[in-house]
This record gives C-alpha cells, sequence and structure tokens, in this order.
C-alpha cells in the first residue's frame, strides 16, 4: 500500500490534508465548504462522542434536540450575539422549487417566506425562547440540557475538520436560579473538557479565560482549553460560556425565586466539535501517517495472520479465536484481519497508516515456536514474544501507549512555552520555533488588536492558573500585573 504523504517538517499543512485523506477520515464535498467524513473518521468521533456524552451525563445532564432554523427575528434580540455571527450566517429565504418552462428547476419566486429562517449556526435563540415555556419557577430550574447536532456558519477559506461551512458538535445550554450557581456550571463543564483532552486525547492543554476581543458574542466570560500542536501553532479545543442573564433578558425568561420575587435565569453554553478530530491528528501523527491514542481508537488490536492456504489459516484462526473473544472480554476492540484479497505487507501499511494502536502478526512458524511479533503504533518498535499472556501484556502495552503519546504531547508543549519581555523576544520567538509566549499585555483591546495585525498572534487565554507578576506591556511599555499566553492558531 502507497502512502504517499508528505512529511511534517517539509509542509506541515500540505502534511495534515493528505493524512486526512489518505487515511480515510474524510473528503470534500460536492457542496462547497463542506466535507464527507468517511467511517474511519466518524467512528473515531462516535468514540469521543460516546466518552463526552457519559462525562456530561454524569455531572447531571440530559440530551435533548431543538430545530435547525431559527426564525431571523430571535437573533435581533440579542445585539452583541447576533453581530458575533451575521457574517456567518446561511439564510432560507423561499420554500419551494418549480420546473421552469424550459425543464430546468428554480426557485419558485411565489414561495417566499415571510420571515426568513436563519440555519443553526448556534443554538441559544431557539433554545431560550423555548425555555421561557419551560421555566416559571425556581423549581424548574436548573435545566441541564445538552444538544448533538450540526451547525452551518459560512466560511470562505476552509480546511478539513478545522474549519468547515458545516460541522458537527454538541452544545450545552443551562438555565439557574443564580449568578454563583452558572459559574460553577461553566467551570465544571471547562473541567470535563480538560479532562476529556488529556485523558482520552492525550492532549494537554491550558486551561483559561478568554479576553473580551476573543469572547463569545454575548457571553460574560468565556473560558477555554488551548492546545499546542506539533508545528507550534495553538488550536482552541473548546470553550465554555457564562452568558449572564443576557439571554433569559433578551427572551424574557422569568422564575419566581425562593423568596417569591421575580428575576431573570442565569445561562451558561459549552461546546466542542468536529475541530477535536484535528487536533488530535496534529497532536500525535507521525510521517508514516495517523497515530491514535488507544482509548479513541475504534480498532485498538488487529491481528494479521501469515499462512500458505486454507489449512495453514485454519491452524491461525484456531489459535486467535479464543485470544481475540478474552481481549474483548477486557474492553479491548480487536479485528482479525483474514482477508484473501490483500497480502499481510499491504495490510501492515493500511492499519499503520490508519493509526490502530497495536498489531500483532501471525505465521504458521510463528505458532511452531509459541510465538507472535507485536507492533506498536507510537514508536513502531517490533518484538516477537510469547503467546502465553499474550492478552494482558497487550492491555498493558494499550495503557503504555496511552501515556506515552501523553508524555510526549506534555513534554513538547513544554518545549513551546516561552516567556518573551521585549517586543524583539516576541518576535523572534514568532518567526522562529513558535509555541505560546508568555508574556505581559496592557489590558486593553487596542493593544491586543494591533499585536495581532502586525504579527497575527492573538492572545489564547489568560491562564486560570496565572501569579500576579508586575511587568511592562511587550508593545506599549504599560504597566501589566500579569502574563497572558499569545501564540499563532488555527
Amino acid at each position: 500500500m502507497s502512502k504517499e504523504l508528505g512529511t511534517r517538517e517539509g509542509d506541515f499543512s500540505k502534511w495534515y490534508n493528505e493524512l486526512v485523506l489518505k487515511a480515510d477520515l474524510a473528503e470534500h464535498s460536492a457542496v462547497r465548504g463542506c466535507m464527507v467524513i468517511k467511517p474511519h473518521g466518524y467512528a473515531i468521533w462516535e468514540k469521543m462522542q460516546a466518552a463526552l456524552d457519559k462525562m456530561f451525563k454524569d455531572t447531571g445532564h440530559v440530551n435533548a434536540y431543538f430545530p435547525l432554523f431559527i426564525p431571523k427575528s430571535f437573533f435581533s434580540k440579542e445585539a452583541s450575539h447576533v453581530d458575533g455571527f451575521a457574517k456567518e450566517c446561511a439564510v432560507v429565504t423561499h420554500y419551494r422549487l418549480k420546473t421552469a418552462p424550459d425543464g430546468s428547476i428554480v426557485v419558485d419566486p411565489d414561495a417566499k417566506l415571510e420571515e426568513e429562517l436563519i440555519v443553526r449556526p448556534t443554538s441559544e435563540t431557539i433554545i431560550w425562547n423555548t425555555y421561557k415555556g419551560w421555566i416559571q419557577s425556581y423549581r424548574d430550574l436548573p435545566i441541564l440540557v445538552n444538544q448533538w447536532a450540526n451547525v452551518v456558519r459560512w466560511e470562505m477559506r476552509t480546511r478539513l475538520f478545522l474549519r468547515t461551512a458545516e460541522f458537527l458538535w454538541q452544545e450545552g445550554h443551562t438555565a439557574h436560579a443564580s449568578a454563583e450557581e452558572a459559574v460553577i456550571e461553566t467551570k465544571q463543564m471547562l473541567d470535563v473538557y480538560a479532562d476529556f483532552a488529556e485523558n482520552f486525547m492525550a492532549m494537554p492543554v491550558v486551561k483559561g479565560v478568554k479576553t473580551p476581543n476573543e469572547r463569545f458574542a454575548g457571553a460574560l466570560d468565556t473560558y477555554c482549553i488551548e492546545a499546542m500542536l506539533q508545528d507550534g501553532k495553538a488550536l482552541q479545543a473548546g470553550t465554555s460560556h457564562f452568558l449572564g442573564q443576557n439571554f433569559a433578558k433578551a427572551f424574557d425568561v422569568k422564575f419566581t425565586n425562593k423568596e417569591g420575587k421575580l428575576d431573570y435565569v442565569w445561562a451558561t453554553s459549552w461546546g466542542v466539535s468536529t475541530r477535536l478530530m484535528g487536533a488530535l491528528i496534529m497532536s500525535h501523527s507521525d510521517d508514516n501517517g495517523l497515530v491514535l491514542p488507544p482509548k479513541l481508537a475504534p480498532i485498538q488490536v488487529v491481528i494479521v495472520p501469515i499462512y500458505k492456504g486454507d489449512e495453514g489459516l485454519q491452524k491461525i484462526t484456531d489459535v486467535v479465536s479464543p485470544i481475540k473473544k478474552k481481549l474483548e472480554a477486557m474492553g479491548v476492540s480487536v479485528k482479525f484481519d483474514n482477508r484473501d484479497t490483500q497480502r499481510p505487507g499491504w495490510k501492515f501499511a493500511e492499519y499503520e497508516l490508519k493509526g490502530v494502536p497495536v498489531r500483532v502478526a501471525v505465521g504458521e512458524r510463528d505458532l511452531a515456536n509459541g510465538t507472535v511479533e507485536i507492533a506498536r503504533r507510537d514508536t513502531l518498535v517490533k518484538e516477537t514474544v510469547s503467546i502465553e499472556g499474550i492478552e494482558e501484556r497487550i492491555a498493558n502495552l494499550l495503557e503504555e501507549i496511552q501515556k506515552n503519546l501523553f508524555d510526549k504531547a506534555k513534554q513538547r508543549q513544554l518545549e513551546l512555552t516561552t516567556k518573551a519581555d521585549t517586543w524583539d523576544e516576541f518576535v523572534k520567538l514568532l518567526e522562529g520555533k513558535g509555541g505560546f509566549i508568555s508574556a505581559h499585555w496592557d489590558g486593553t483591546g487596542e493593544t491586543e488588536q494591533k499585536i495581532k495585525e502586525m504579527t497575527k498572534a492573538t492572545i489564547r487565554c489568560i491562564p486560570l492558573n496565572n501569579t500576579q507578576e508586575e511587568g511592562k506591556c511587550i508593545l506599549t511599555g504599560n504597566p501589566s500585573k500579569e502574563r497572558v499566553l499569545f501564540a499563532i492558531a488555527y
């Protein structure tokens, strides 16, 4: 199997695009800016969904579904929200087609909608319009709802998984009786995302809060997790927003509190999307193909038989079948690839490209020796081991691979996090290794925007674990009380 992948060193962007296509994760659609997520890519997304969905439910959340179409008038009720999404909205204006005299299909001009519908870019407005009918008293609170859905944000420059006109995500929307409760929820969900990123994706992240310039439209505070990828660029991997009472006021969602007084409900929203697929690819993969952490690999172990004739295959099958069953009973997903349409070498290359964490090769000679060959995808190391106790060895190896991937990514994050105290140091780092740059900023949106225009670097977050430190802004020299993290980001 010919991989024909470029290298990360040669052209990281080209390498990424080729890997997504050649590893059968996704492909471009006939619809401009949209993608087709192929079975292998979708299987990884399903593993992400399953893990996250359990984490949401373990924290008391339930799933619901809300309409794809949102009346245009809903967006005008929260001014900052509509400003944030106006340029990305897809708008439905008609509800019917008809056949023209020449036989072509055209939009029926007589079928214009009385009010245009916006294809969901995010669901705050439709959900808070709905919550108005659900909430009357403090007894109706909190509402802890999550939605798995697709959204549309009209992108002109797209990139598979990272930025497409339509993408998949989950969006949580909760309602609370107090600001304190809503803030606790916002931070709790940020912790859930960080836990998922680090313990399932094996991807270390920095937890922080966004600056006002980078805040979600309509939020009072936006918390985020930021990942550092192999090419020294950052990626926002998840966000959790404290919305205050903005949407409750916009849609007149009031409740009678315990004191018998009317008050507006407090809100949060939070979400991650298929951008996580891009983060996963760029965190761990190499020039040989995809590298998957075992917890998110659809196939954790592939067993490839090497044989001559049906009799040889049967001998191997008789040995492999109980091993496969025992591993599956241990919660390990196993594929026994006994296809006779491809040679073993082709299969080795395919599973290496697709990132299967552990490959086991079993030949007739191996059976005679009571051994098998195990290859681990993260290091490409192969070893010959005894068949006896192979199940426990593989289970331990999967845990070791998961840990190794995280440790390797954590070390990279540390190496790519550097302090800069002057403008020259800052620019030199950006032009060199990149990464997170910890530097002082004077707290103004004007300075933040100017730095972005001059360097393309943005403030990724103000880390939650920041210590107060007197300093001077790298650009203006004005006083600063803490450092922030800058980076060039996807």
